[in-house]
């Protein structure tokens, strides 16, 4: 049966309490508390289901305080899915659990905001100039964002800074393939990715083209209810994935090869579309379908032969595994060989990477506190290597990883690895 068909108690009991979970999971590293590791959530989770305990503001907590990052997923010898127990949990929490004011009125604002592109849009230019105005740097000098709260101050301390040339790009609708065609895909244009890293984007068109793919980028993209999911709002995040199903996978319409994507966040939820929308009976067919055709740009390219030349990149490149492109879904190796096609780049593995950095979404919004506890493990691990670029296949953890080793003075820049391979692509093509 597949995992997804068991009941919430079925893969309850699929827990032994073996503790192999527990050094894997970063909120029991932080604080060794049985109930903010997995088996201890799965505890919690056992006695709601049999009414031994109540939906307490205790009880939520530690459900809150889990990243989601699915670490405890790859460490289980049992086969336990925390990853579907959790949001299945949250979601209840969400529909069951009044929160105080001051909780749900910060989080009604983050999803009205980071799962809408087009509000997203309008902002940027704004805290384009918030920057280079100087009122931000006045703000922080002062002491005045730290009077907004730490929710706030976290919120600030993570936007990114923005250039002009950011704010004016706009990806191609349709980007042909150079050379031989070796296929058609789609690309997902993405919420943050597309607003706050739009140079990822376009360097993912630019590479798939230079391999031989054609890439269309469909009109009409939104959210593809990754945070939604992550967080409870089931009820949003299928509205989301119903939306973007269609706009991607219409019925009747010629398919493309692959649904690529180049967010790890976005992907692992891509490709639960058939588990999401299976109770739709006019998408569950199409999405079940779609789910199968996702591929992470990393996975997609590695699957080909490299058909465009390379340059090279004479930099000391650490990677970070982003917890939803390695523990989600399972890809590692990949980006590594990418990267390692490109002559003269010097991969150096960043100790402990397994352990998030605290980003998980919207995590670091909600809980910044224990977001930077995560996250400082992470940042000395990093700095630990002396890398001179930081690859991340994810644009949450590059926001998060780059505020943090600002925040001790170190500014590292950082890539996805999409990027670093158009750099090399772009030299062998120049000197040709």
């Amino acid at each position: 049966m597949s995992e997804e068909l068991r009941t919430f108690d079925e893969l309850l009991s699929d827990c032994v309490h073996c503790g192999f979970c527990l050094p894997a999971c970063p909120t029991y590293v932080s604080w060794g508390y049985e109930a903010d590791s997995p088996r201890g959530r799965i505890d919690l989770m056992k006695g709601l289901s049999e009414g031994a305990i109540e939906l307490s503001d205790s009880v939520v907590e530690h459900f809150d305080r889990c990243l989601g990052c699915m670490a405890c997923v790859t460490a289980c010898p049992s086969g336990v899915r925390y990853d579907l127990l959790i949001e299945e949990t949250r979601a209840e929490v969400e529909r069951e659990h009044p929160r105080e004011p001051l909780d749900r009125g910060f989080r009604e604002l983050v999803f009205a905001l980071f799962p809408r592109p087009d509000r997203l849009a309008l902002l940027a230019p704004l805290l384009y100039l918030f920057r280079k105005s100087g009122l931000q740097a006045l703000a922080r000098d002062t002491g005045a964002v730290r009077l907004l709260g730490k929710r706030l101050a976290q919120l600030d301390a993570l936007v990114p800074e923005l250039s002009l040339a950011q704010l004016r790009a706009r990806l191609p609708a349709f980007t042909p393939a150079k050379g031989a065609k070796r296929g058609a895909v789609a690309l997902v244009a993405g919420c943050v990715q597309r607003v706050f890293f739009p140079n990822v984007n376009a360097a993912t068109a630019r590479v798939l083209s230079a391999e031989g793919f054609d890439v269309a980028v469909p009109a009409g993209q939104g959210c593809c209810g990754a945070l939604s999911l992550h967080a409870g709002r089931d009820g949003e995040a299928k509205a989301y994935a119903a939306a973007l199903l269609d706009t991607l996978w219409p019925a009747g319409a010629e398919r493309p090869e692959a649904i690529v994507i180049n967010a790890a966040g976005c992907g692992s939820t891509l490709k639960e579309y058939g588990q999401l929308l299976r109770d739709d009976p006019a998408r569950a067919g199409r999405a079940a379908e779609f789910s199968a055709a996702v591929k992470d740009v990393n996975e997609f390219l590695a699957g080909y032969e490299p058909h465009a030349s390379r340059s090279a990149v004479p930099l000391r490149v650490a990677y970070h595994d982003a917890c939803h492109l390695a523990h989600a879904q399972g890809i590692r190796e990949a980006p590594r060989t990418l990267l390692c096609s490109i002559p003269g780049l010097d991969l150096v593995e960043i100790p402990q990477g397994e352990q998030c950095c605290g980003s998980a979404g919207v995590y670091n919004l909600l809980e910044p506190g224990s977001a930077g506890e995560i996250g400082a493990r992470k940042a000395d691990n990093v700095v630990s290597v002396a890398p001179q670029l930081l690859a991340s296949a994810n644009p949450g953890c590059t926001l998060q990883i780059r505020s943090l080793l600002a925040a001790r003075g170190v500014d590292l820049p950082a890539a996805h690895p999409i990027e670093i391979l158009d750099v090399s692509l772009a030299g062998a093509t120049r000197a040709r």
